[in-house]
Formats: C-alpha cells, structure tokens, sequence
C-alpha cells in the first residue's frame, strides 16, 4: 500500500507525521528509478560504427545530403567517420549519465530509509514503484505526467522537472495542501521539523540496522558510468567526493542526509529553467559554480546533467540536419525503438515469460534492501554484497540487455523492440522469492533459451524472505 501521508492534507511535517512523510519521501526516491532505467535500457550504448559509416556514406552517394557524391573519397570517408565517433561518444554518454543518476537515486533511497529508521521506525520499500503510467510525483505541485518512455527531447525535459531546483511554472501557491513545488522545498519542511522537534539525541535508535558507509556498499562508480570522449579518454559521471551513506545518529547526521539528496538532485541553487513568456525552457549556456553537486565541481547535479544531455543532444540533431536535412534522424541510429509505457500483459507468450522474470528480479531489489533494514551486520554484509552487487546488477543488467533483441506488434499495428517494463511483481508468501524467480526463469528459459548464460547467477541469489518473521531458524542467506 502507498503511503497516503499528502492525501491526508497535511500542513507541515510534524512528530505526528513524520513516519508518513518521511515513506512518502522513500516513494518520491523509488518513483524516479523505473523511469530512468527504462530511458536508459533504450539506449544502445554500443551501435555498430562501421553500419553507421556505410549508411552516411550511402546518402551522400544517392545525394541525399548537401555534400556532393562526387566529392573525394578521402573528404567523405572522413566527414563519416566524424559523424559516426559523435553518434558513438553521445550514446556512451547518455547512458553513462543516466545510470550515473540511478545510483544516485539508490543512495537517496537509502538516506531517506536511514533517517526514517533512525527516528521512526523501518522503511518500506516493496512494490512502491509506480503502478499506473503516466505516473505523478506524489505531492508535487504542479502535476505532470512520468513516462516510461525512450530517451527523446521531451523525457529529458521530463527528468529535468523532476530534477527542477526552482518552480514549475504552473503552480498554485494558494494549495492548502502540504504540495511542494520542488523535491528540495519538500525535503526543506522534513529538516524543518528535526531542526526544530527533534534536536535530542535521545531520538535517534542509532543501534538499529541502517545501509552505513565504508561497508563498500555503495560505490559512485562501476563499469556503467563509465565513457569515452572523442579523444578515447575514460570519463566517470560521478565524483568521488560528491556523496555517500551517511550513518544517522543525530540531528547533525540526519540533516547531512537529507542536504546530499537535495543537493546531488537540484544542486545548490543551480540554474533550473529559464522562464520565457511564461513557459520552462531549457538553457543551453554554460554552468557556473552552484550547478555542480560536489565540492571540486567535477560532477554536475541531476538536473544539469539532463540538461547537458539535452542541449548536446539538439547539437547532435543540428549537425546531422545541416549535412542530411531530413533524410538521417541520428537518434535512430542508437536509440531502440521502444513504445511508451508497455506492460508485461502488452507482449506475446514468449516475452511474457521473459518479461515476468525480468520484473521479479527488479522487484528482488527492494526485497533484499528492505531487508537489510531488519537483519544483522554480517547477514546485511551478505546480502548486499553477495545478492544486490554482485548477482542482483549483474542479472537485472543482461535481462534488460536482451528484451530489444525481441519484436511484437504493438496495438497501433505497429512494431516495437521489447523493453524492460520495471512493474512490481508480487510474490506469493507460500514460498521464498528466490525459488519463485527460479521457477519463472525455468519457465522463460523453455521459451527463449537465450538466457540459459544466466542460471548459476540465478541459483546464486541470496534466500531473503519477504518478511524477516517468514525465516526459519539460523536458515542460511546464501542458499
């Protein structure tokens, strides 16, 4: 069940409330992340060059293009290969910087989780992922639609209202509502109710089990948050001292937490939308020093981050339109062809199956992170380290890598690749959810043994129950 703490009317943030708003700020965390995986899961980060060449060179040759066919083969081979490396560098890009937002939205989760266990009590975190789409950021004045949609113009716009450190425009102060207009104005009334009612140490139950830094479980950079620019230099999208977990034992420590999250999100007072004749543009123009979120301004907030994307991305399509016009959209070239919002019911027998196991595994996720919120130091260690880093990414990262190998007709008549559709799956209490994503990827891989690669991982995954009162006695985690 969501949490109904915004329905209920609220004023401000209150001891009284607090348990509630501080789930509803769990659930604004845990609302973002299906959204920016599935705009990251449509972006192939590796699209075949040489394919690429071939076609820009094809419509240079059937003029198609403002260069003339018989211009020298060296001139067009390398406006080719140019055209190609941009296409190739941007696509790394955007996906290293998405996901670098993802693992970002995680340690929000589990900041928020931290201050919540500290002063009221275990947070809940299964099937809170949105259950209708479009989806709403609970709260947020004004309302706009969430998609689960490909990576376009108009979901990085999307992501950057999420993101917005300043109003929508469109919003209603008059509300008498506790609706916030910013994810940082929410966040600014919970500090304001620990500033001001819950100073005392005496508040924070410090001894109960919370996701605390130098366990290695978190990590602001792995593998997928890695890309290489023009010149095949690495880049990182995230800094190394631009946040962590943070262990919540005070009043001091828990608004730490709550800054970061605000501050990785929004930046500190970063630039937003530019508002002309009343509507939220975007701004192309260089970032200054309050839209970086750490302290040697080497990582960009949430918000500038899709900003960048999107003006790099309008550079890409204006480069391609003054040599091609019409004839090459360059963000097909590297972007799958995904239809907005699917559901696992939307797709025939065979990616059902393949779907189902998908969203168990994603729904794994909360499972085992919630559990950590109930289980001791060394069985947290194992279920973190051994079932979320190394088994849980791992799994979830080559099922959504295989879906857009697969087709169907959508109900348009039209075809799409399958995507990832990241929607709760609810286990049964009659037995454990690892033996149940084991039965479901018996059943998925019958119908598509493409997946067959991934059975020791899957047998692998830590046995973490759905509740800590369903484990038997001294029953062992990694079984």
């Amino acid at each position: 069940m969501k949490s109904t703490f915004l329905q209920s009317n609220p004023k401000e943030v209150t001891p009284e409330n607090f348990s509630d708003a501080m789930q509803q700020a769990i659930e604004i965390e845990i609302a973002t992340i299906p959204v920016y995986l599935f705009t990251y899961y449509s972006i192939n980060r590796t699209p075949d060059q040489g394919a690429i060449e071939e076609k820009i060179k094809q419509l240079i040759a059937d003029g198609k293009s403002s260069i003339s066919p018989d211009a020298p083969t060296q001139t067009i081979d390398a406006l080719a290969t140019d055209l190609s490396t941009k296409i190739m560098v941007f696509a790394n890009k955007a996906g290293a910087s998405i996901i670098s937002v993802v693992i970002e939205e995680m340690l929000h989760m589990s900041l928020s989780s931290n201050v919540k266990q500290a002063l009221a009590g275990k947070p809940e975190l299964v099937n809170k992922s949105p259950e209708v789409w479009p989806a709403f950021l609970p709260g947020h004045e004004p309302p706009f639609p969430i998609n689960r949609a490909k990576l376009t113009f108009d979901q990085l716009y999307t992501f950057m209202q999420i993101e917005s450190p300043n109003t929508l425009d469109g919003s209603d102060n008059k509300a008498t509502a506790i609706k916030y207009t910013t994810i940082g104005d929410f966040y600014g009334l919970v500090k304001k109710c620990i500033e001001e009612d819950f100073k005392d140490d005496s508040y924070y139950h410090w001894d109960r089990p919370q996701l605390v830094p130098k366990m290695g479980y978190y990590a602001q950079n792995d593998v997928n948050t890695l890309y290489y620019d023009k010149e095949h230099k690495p880049k990182f999208e995230n800094a190394s001292d631009s946040g962590d977990l943070i262990h919540v034992v005070d009043k001091e420590s828990a608004i730490k937490a709550l800054d970061e999250i605000v501050e990785q999100g929004e930046g500190c007072h970063g630039r937003g939308f530019i508002n002309i004749d009343g509507e939220d543009c975007v701004s192309c123009t260089p970032f200054e020093a309050d839209d970086y979120d750490d302290k040697s301004r080497s990582e960009l907030a949430h918000f500038d981050k899709f900003n960048q994307l999107w003006c790099e991305m309008k550079g890409l399509d204006t480069e391609f339109a003054a040599v091609f016009g019409e004839n090459l959209d360059p963000k097909q070239l590297f972007i799958y062809n995904f239809e907005a919002n699917p559901s696992t019911t939307d797709y025939p027998s065979v990616i059902q199956k393949v779907s189902n196991l998908t969203n168990a595994v994603y729904s794994y996720l909360y499972v085992m992170t919630e559990a950590c919120y109930s289980a001791d130091k060394h069985t947290q260690y194992e279920i973190f380290m051994f079932g979320i880093h190394k088994s849980m990414m791992w799994i979830l990262g080559s099922l959504c890598g295989e879906l857009p190998g697969m087709s169907y007709i959508g109900a348009d008549g039209r075809e799409y690749q399958a995507a990832p559709t990241f929607e709760n799956y609810r286990f049964s209490a009659v037995c454990s959810p690892k033996q149940q994503i084991i039965e479901l990827f018996n059943d998925a891989v019958a119908a598509y043994p493409g997946i067959a690669y991934m059975k020791d991982r899957i047998l692998d995954l830590p046995n973490v129950p759905l509740e800590p009162y369903l484990a038997k006695p001294k029953q062992p985690i990694l079984a």
